[in-house]
């Protein structure tokens, strides 16, 4: 029985026993010795740190029934998956900061199939996290359970699932919180949610992950992830995920060996061999996906934004895929980078970006006359996904589409600067961990620190924090691929100025360095969101001492 079916089995048996019953068994301490932790039930949550939030007293009630689903993905193309309420992305939840969100998730998925919802990038009170059974029980089939927190952060964020790898089934949809005191001008904006789909066409995740499971033995495939020429001398000091890579041409990241896969395809279903991408230092990606996704449409039958020429538009783009980073170009058009991952940057303008699993972007466009393609190239996998934006006469490029924009000047993370009223204040670092990601391909047991992340035990060996705190996390890639590390709960900076974000791309052998204020109590994950990687086992429990 692979680890999915494992872990929901377990957390469907802890359901009946309810989130007050995960606070009344747990011991508060975890292999730190005498190190008690701060219960995510406990009242430095539920009181002290809730109490500082500020709230309008407006709340917004919903109900999420995840469920079974066929889905029509346009083409001709309409798998069976699972999703909120029958649609995939779900609809999407907008709220202004400091409302209270009153989200009741209702499962009707298949019998013992617990599962969760977790809010990617806010940073909420620790019980409403949705991670069982570190943060709640898990809501098991045929139960319900309320979700309720103040959104105090504007932003563009996400939700999904955190059992397993049903992060990369239908399971997701766009959160957007407004800012009342909004000082960017433009005239609309378009959420663009980028995905990489397999539910229902050529398997399901959990069979993908069993397949990945069992590594390649033998086969040497760290080799490939060497890196090539483009990507040497991206290190810096304390920001040496990506380097300067502004205007440089990377040209098709995908190696001509991409596509065919041939050994691959004559072993395996899902493993995606000889991905090769400069930008990520080596190897891209480990699953063959048959469709990437906009909004929800395959590339043959796109998503269409229409609008009108000289409009200034914000997209909000997501990448809530399972194992793809994605490119991201607008045909004839130059992008104004304003956020990342909620918060305000110094406004940088580039030709494409560079979206890792569960970062977002915020960027300014000023609408051409025309029609116009916005791809999605996936880094490393010769594919692409594709919306257009529909200003006036004229025809749809085709669905293979490459603009010269995405060969540009091409933005990732660590070329942004924070805006200066989210930069963190100048302190002095109390506690620095190192965060080694570890693991490979051949046995795939990626971890964190040499340790697979235990679901049956979240508070052993905890990476331990006390509030108050300035924490330096260093992170050092110790592995031939690169990984998109999400801290849950919090925020924290790229060295002393960069951007503030939750979810940070890693290169394979390099170091990244970011910074952030342990002012939110609780037991928090750090791990890959790459849903594979993390349900394997690079995932760790950052905890705060009670």
């Amino acid at each position: 029985m692979n680890s999915i079916n494992r872990r929901s089995v377990l957390l469907a048996g802890l359901g009946a026993a309810g989130a007050g019953a995960l606070a009344a068994c747990s011991s508060g301490s975890g292999s730190g010795g005498s190190n008690a932790l701060v219960n995510p039930s406990g009242s430095a949550v539920a009181a002290a740190a809730e109490k500082k939030r500020k709230g309008t007293g407006r709340r917004q009630k919903l109900t999420l029934t995840a469920a079974p689903a066929m889905i029509d993905l346009g083409g001709g193309v309409m798998p069976r998956t699972w999703a909120f309420d029958g649609r995939a992305p779900g609809k999407e939840v907008r709220l202004s900061v400091g409302d209270t969100l009153v989200a009741e998730l209702s499962n009707q998925l298949p019998d013992r199939t617990a599962t969760s919802i977790h809010w990617h990038g806010i940073a909420l009170r620790n019980d409403m996290d949705g991670v069982p059974p570190a943060t709640q029980t898990a809501v098991r089939t045929g139960s319900t359970f309320t979700y309720e927190f103040v959104a105090d952060a504007p932003g563009t964020y996400f939700f999904h699932p955190h059992v397993g790898v049903q992060l990369d089934r239908g399971l997701y949809a766009p959160l957007i919180v407004e800012d009342p005191k909004e000082t960017l001008a433009y005239d609309d904006e378009w959420v663009v949610l980028l995905d990489d789909w397999v539910d229902g066409v050529t398997g399901t995740p959990d069979e993908v992950f069993a397949e990945l499971k069992q590594g390649m033995g033998g086969m040497d495939m760290g080799e490939s992830a060497s890196p090539s020429p483009s990507s040497s001398g991206m290190e810096g000091h304390d920001m040496g995920d990506m380097g300067d890579m502004g205007g440089m041409d990377m040209g098709d990241s995908a190696s001509p060996s991409a596509s065919a896969s041939s050994s691959g395809d004559m072993s395996t279903k899902f493993m995606l061999m000889s991905a090769e991408s400069d930008l990520l230092g080596g190897d891209a990606g480990d699953v063959k996906y048959p469709y990437h996704l906009i909004n929800g449409r395959v590339a043959a039958d796109p998503d269409v934004y229409t609008g009108k020429p000289g409009k200034k538009v914000r997209l909000r783009i997501i990448n809530a895929g399972g194992d793809t980073a994605y490119r991201v170009a607008l045909g004839d058009h130059r992008l104004t980078v304003t956020h990342t991952d909620g918060f305000p940057v110094r406004h940088q303008e580039v030709d494409a970006l560079l979206v890792g699993m569960g970062e977002r972007y915020d960027v300014l466009v000023t609408l051409g006359d025309g029609v116009f393609p916005l791809v999605t190239l996936a880094e490393g996998k010769n594919a692409n996904g594709l919306a257009l934006v529909r200003t006036g006469s004229g025809s749809a490029p085709k669905a293979t589409v490459r603009p010269k924009e995405l060969n540009g000047m091409i933005m990732s993370a660590s070329q942004l600067r924070a805006a200066d009223d989210v930069r963190l204040k100048s302190a002095k670092t109390d506690i620095t961990h190192q965060i080694k990601l570890t693991g490979g391909m051949d046995k795939y047991d990626w971890a964190i620190n040499g340790t697979p992340f235990d679901m049956n035990d979240p508070e052993a060996h905890p990476i331990l924090v006390e509030e108050g705190q300035r924490v330096r996390l260093d992170f050092v890639n110790d592995t031939d691929m690169w990984h998109p590390m999400h801290l849950h709960g919090h925020t924290y900076q790229l060295g002393d100025s960069g951007p503030r974000k939750d979810t940070s791309i890693v290169l394979p052998k390099k170091k990244l360095s970011v910074f952030f204020d342990a002012d939110n109590p609780g037991q928090w994950m750090l791990h890959c969101h790459n849903a594979y990687h993390g349900e394997a086992g690079m995932m760790a429990n950052v905890a705060y001492r009670a």
